[in-house]
């Protein structure tokens, strides 16, 4: 019996694959379930502990970048014989700052990663895709189904996604592909490790709560309740290659948001988002 080829088997290309990340795990549970692995990120080095797995292709993508996306269709094209099965987009950046107080151009920066990455990744794919009859996973946050304080234009752009997922879904139905969006949960990744320390600007109204923000930012006031990375992706994974469609809530704290966000009224709703805020300590 001949051996298969890359090609000769099913084949995702995963954005944002970091080791540590979300991204990383997905790409090795996919990889354990028999698929070509397409891993990318901007800097390859930072996922370079894939590379010895085998049927796992590192390749550099940044996803605000054209000439970046152009060349890895060109890549991805030739290394599957034109067809792509999977495209998972979980490229993501992350901003937390009172609005009031943002800077505009980080802001900016996150969404450009958030909303109009995805949505430059998946008209970049697309014809490989459609080649295949594939699916398209997008990567929300539960952020995106609330208004948390000083995470509110992070979730705001995992709104935007969400939105632009389900609308894909039906766009793309006509043309075989099927889009799954994932409302992710808390998940214990490298992404708050990472974090720099975190400060206010000078003359902040939110100065009485800025340990609040610190710890949001950082991810410390919710350190202890995540899902293990391994635990999501097999979740995840298995939801994609089953077939799923539409949305889906993985992760710690997803299910409880989905029933929240859904029965709950929205005092109620307000009441659970401003716990461990800080906010009652703000005047004006």
């Amino acid at each position: 019996m001949s051996k298969k080829t890359a090609a000769d088997l099913k084949s995702v290309l995963i954005t944002g694959c970091s080791e540590g990340g979300i991204g990383f795990a997905l790409a090795k549970e996919f990889q354990r379930r028999g698929l070509h692995v397409i891993a990318t990120a901007r800097s390859p080095g930072k996922m370079a502990a894939l590379e010895k797995l085998p049927n796992v292709t590192l390749v550099s993508l940044d996803v605000c970048s054209q000439a970046s996306l152009d060349a890895a269709v060109a890549t991805v094209s030739a290394t599957t014989a034109g067809r792509l099965d999977y495209l998972v987009n979980n490229s993501g950046s992350q901003y937390v700052m009172p609005v009031v107080d943002v800077d505009m151009q980080k802001a900016k920066d996150m969404f450009d990663v958030n909303v109009w990455g995805v949505v430059a990744t998946v008209k970049a794919f697309v014809p490989l895709l459609i080649a295949a009859k594939g699916c398209v996973v997008n990567n929300a946050s539960i952020a995106g189904l609330m208004y948390p304080p000083y995470m509110v234009l992070y979730a705001a752009s995992k709104a935007a996604t969400v939105t632009i997922s389900e609308g894909l879904r039906l766009e793309l139905k006509p043309l075989g592909v099927r889009v799954v969006t994932v409302i992710t949960g808390a998940v214990g990744t490298n992404l708050f490790a990472n974090a720099p320390e975190h400060h206010l600007p000078d003359g902040s109204r939110y100065a009485p709560a800025e340990k609040e923000v610190a710890a949001r930012a950082t991810g410390t006031d919710f350190a202890d309740q995540v899902m293990a990375p391994a635990d999501y992706a097999r979740s995840v994974v298995g939801d994609v290659l089953g077939g799923s469609t539409g949305k889906i809530f993985r992760g710690k704290m997803a299910t409880m948001v989905r029933i929240v966000t859904t029965w709950f009224p929205t005092l109620l709703i307000d009441m659970l988002t401003r716990q461990h805020t800080g906010l009652e300590r703000i005047k004006p």
